[in-house]
């Protein structure tokens, strides 16, 4: 299968230039990286929020306590994830740091669904509308870090 370059593109050599050092510092300045647990600080307080918000609905402590075990079910399996994300074995090589996220991926989803069976023998008087409130706020946290990262790293103009 041969490929027809457009007319303008004849003649246009693609050249690739590394950054400098102080290119590398002002881009990480002004877009710097989400760190995984400052999302996981995020999710605790929504899931203290959720809490409040269900006491102030449903005045039932058990809902309560249904609504932060939820948010549990979320907060625990995402703070080991990044710890085993930012451990030193993580970061050796790039083919270590795929097979961590997704080990530790793996072990994020196996310990939320093991935590969600648990849910009926510890927790008293559990309430399902209560967990998954709990569960769902605290789990939209990654797309809310995702869109508004200005909010978790705002740039201050200089």
């Amino acid at each position: 299968m041969t490929r027809i370059q457009p007319e303008d593109q004849d003649n246009v050599q693609e050249t690739f230039e590394p950054l400098t050092a102080e290119q590398v510092a002002e881009l990480r300045k002004h877009k710097p990286l989400l760190s995984v647990w400052r999302v996981v600080g995020v999710q605790a307080v929504l899931g203290l929020l959720v809490a409040v918000l269900v006491w102030c609905v449903s005045g039932r402590m058990a809902a309560v306590y249904s609504a932060v075990y939820g948010a549990l079910a979320v907060i625990v399996p995402a703070a080991l994830f990044a710890r085993g994300l930012t451990s030193r074995v993580a970061s050796v090589n790039a083919g270590a740091a795929v097979f961590g996220f997704f080990l530790w991926e793996m072990v994020k989803i196996g310990l939320t669904v093991a935590i969600l069976f648990a849910a009926q023998s510890l927790v008293t008087d559990l309430t399902w509308p209560a967990v998954l409130a709990g569960l769902v706020v605290t789990m939209k946290v990654y797309w809310v870090a995702l869109g508004f990262r200005k909010v978790f790293y705002p740039v201050s103009p200089t």
